[in-house]
């Protein structure tokens, strides 16, 4: 666990209890979650993601900032807690899970993402609502942080998730974690699924420092670093471990989802 979120993370997950938030024009939810993430984003064959668009549906791909060229991002979570509208947990209140998510513009030219597919290690949520989640009978991940005498503090991440129809994903990492920048307001978020006609909404703000970037170089912090793609459905995600664009430390985020 990091240390040093302990507090932070404990606030918002009792923020989550004790408010019962409500979505937008007060819409009822469907769940609310305080997560710890970490996302890569990556740049695949377009012939890679050609086939998950739905009819209408394009790639999103930015021609600059931090996310440029970026057509595929993955995603590692921790979902600290979850909790339905009442406030109490929702299945076992928390799970682990990392899914691949798509850049796109839907079919009335709206910015969005479309998930791809993931690996879960709750069994409640494979396939779940968007269609394409396995269930991961293979699973780890641990977070450590660690200070010296001068006050640097250095994370690891380590996370390994695997299917019984082989589909691997794994990620060891170890940074210098600095400040993070707060996302001015909750903002709303639409996702997509790939596979059925699922969609929902996600109302949500964030903490996010990004360590390495190839477009805006900002001061590197990942010491080591490791990502593995392979296996069954997952194979043809493989080449983005060639070509990583930026490396996201998501320190905290806190969402309310509901379905449009």
């Amino acid at each position: 666990m990091k240390i040093s979120l302990c507090l932070a993370l404990s606030f918002c997950a009792a923020s989550v209890l004790a408010q019962s938030p409500v979505a937008p024009a007060g819409a009822p939810y469907k769940e609310a979650s305080t997560e710890v993430r970490f996302q890569l984003d990556l740049k695949v064959p377009d012939e890679v993601i050609k086939p998950y668009l739905p009819e209408g549906f394009t790639s999103l791909v930015a021609t600059q900032g931090p996310a440029k060229d970026c057509n595929v991002r993955l995603i590692f979570v921790d979902r600290i807690t979850v909790n339905g509208p009442d406030g109490k947990p929702l299945g076992t209140g928390n799970s682990r899970l990392v899914y691949f998510a798509a850049p796109v513009k839907d079919a009335a030219g709206a910015n969005a993402q479309l998930i791809l597919g993931g690996l879960t290690d709750e069994a409640g949520d494979a396939p779940g609502p968007f269609g394409n989640y396995l269930l991961a009978t293979m699973h780890e991940m641990k977070r450590t942080t660690s200070t010296n005498a001068g006050g640097t503090v250095t994370d690891t991440q380590d996370w390994v998730f695997e299917a019984k129809s082989g589909e691997h994903l794994e990620m060891h990492i170890r940074y210098e974690r600095g400040a993070g920048n707060r996302s001015g307001r909750p903002q709303d978020a639409k996702f997509y699924s790939a596979k059925t006609p699922y969609a929902e909404v996600s109302h949500q703000e964030q903490m996010l420092e990004i360590l390495r970037n190839t477009t805006t170089n900002p001061p590197d912090k990942v010491k080591s670093f490791s990502l593995k793609i392979s296996g069954g459905s997952f194979a043809k995600f493989a080449a983005g471990v060639e070509k990583p664009l930026s490396w996201d430390n998501i320190v905290w985020l806190d969402r309310q989802i509901t379905t449009p």
